[in-house]
């Protein structure tokens, strides 16, 4: 590949995830992606023969970018605390970054089943216990977290972060209307989560000291 087949290619690519972003696999036109590429649809054709083709390599890549941020949650120098307050931390900077992806992604998933399927495939759910067991065996067990809890933790967690995203059109309005910004409100929540799920942990701490 020359260079300029390189470039023309990422051209396409950066196109392509703004329109798919912006209007879903249903909503995107072949015309659309190559409009805003600055190409004409011939070109576009060339490098990625069908709609479906260009789509699969957008998802992928921005599944693959999403999941790659968040190796770090697996680094044994952390505590699980310390995980916790990463985890906030860098996923909502992300999703300030790329608001747009939570209702992207849902959709899709929404849309097409077997695509999230296939990204659950390639995770080994008994390694990231067994991972997470071999570095935090004490914590979890003071917390009360076990391999049989963890789908409620993960789901809990993850869903207080992407949620203000999802429903951002409601929330933002209702924040407008009590003076507060939506920004700040993100902003903050990185520290604010972090702290609730925290603080809930170690409730559950106590409750299993007092039996």
């Amino acid at each position: 590949m020359t260079e300029t087949d390189k470039q023309t290619e990422e051209k396409i690519f950066e196109a392509a995830t703004d329109v798919f972003v912006e209007k879903g696999m249903d909503g995107a036109r072949m015309q659309d992606i190559a409009d805003h590429a600055g190409i004409n649809k011939s070109l576009l054709h060339y490098y990625y023969r069908t709609k479906d083709r260009l789509f699969n390599a957008v998802f992928e890549k921005i599944a693959g970018q999403m999941f790659k941020k968040f190796a770090p949650v697996l680094d044994e120098n952390l505590s699980l605390e310390e995980k916790i307050r990463f985890f906030f931390r860098e996923h909502i900077a992300f999703m300030q970054k790329n608001p747009r992806l939570p209702a992207f992604l849902l959709n899709e998933f929404y849309r097409n089943p077997q695509r999230i399927r296939k990204l659950i495939q390639n995770i080994d759910i008994n390694k990231l216990w067994t991972t997470l067991e071999s570095q935090h065996k004490e914590e979890l067990k003071r917390y009360n977290i076990t391999k049989e809890n963890i789908p409620q933790f993960m789901t809990t967690v993850a869903g207080m972060s992407v949620f203000p995203f999802v429903a951002r059109p409601v929330i933002a309005g209702i924040m407008e209307k009590m003076g507060y910004n939506f920004d700040q409100y993100t902003e903050e929540r990185k520290e604010y989560a972090a702290d609730f799920v925290i603080n809930a942990l170690k409730k559950q701490e106590l409750r299993n000291k007092k039996k």
